[in-house]
């Protein structure tokens, strides 16, 4: 069993141990970030491992809607960070299944994958625009 650790952020606050943040308000809460904000928890973990790990477990709850049902408030929602420790915890025995590995390493390689499809994508929308401006069109 992996032990982690979860607490609200506090800007300006420094962690040494390896963590992740996950967001608590708003329509994407339970959202897993690498950078923090104000509105979110961070979790902490022992190694690097359980925390690649717990990022993707906090990424497949938030794809599977499973952090939908414990949205709270009318205006702004948001979730409690108990709710969000017990979806971990319940959770975390997936972590150690073999099938787990496999296919975390196929969606980081799909990850991957997506970032340079982005990155292609971003450079020809710039030669485009590039080549859109390069006719000399009157004014």
């Amino acid at each position: 069993m992996q032990t982690f650790e979860i607490k609200t952020h506090r800007s300006g606050r420094t962690y040494t141990k390896p963590h992740f943040f996950i967001l608590n308000k708003g329509l994407n809460s339970g959202k897993p970030m690498t950078d923090p904000c104000p509105n979110c928890f961070v979790v902490s973990t022992e190694t690097t491992e359980q925390k690649e790990a717990l990022f993707h477990l906090s990424m497949m709850l938030l794809e599977s809607k499973c952090y939908r049902i414990y949205l709270k408030g009318s205006v702004i929602p948001f979730i409690y960070i108990d709710d969000v420790r017990k979806l971990l915890k319940n959770n975390e025995k997936y972590l150690n299944k073999g099938d787990f590995k496999t296919k975390l390493d196929t969606l980081k390689k799909v990850e991957a994958l997506e970032l340079l499809f982005q990155n292609k994508l971003k450079a020809t929308k710039e030669l485009k625009s590039v080549l859109l401006r390069s006719f000399k069109l009157e004014r």
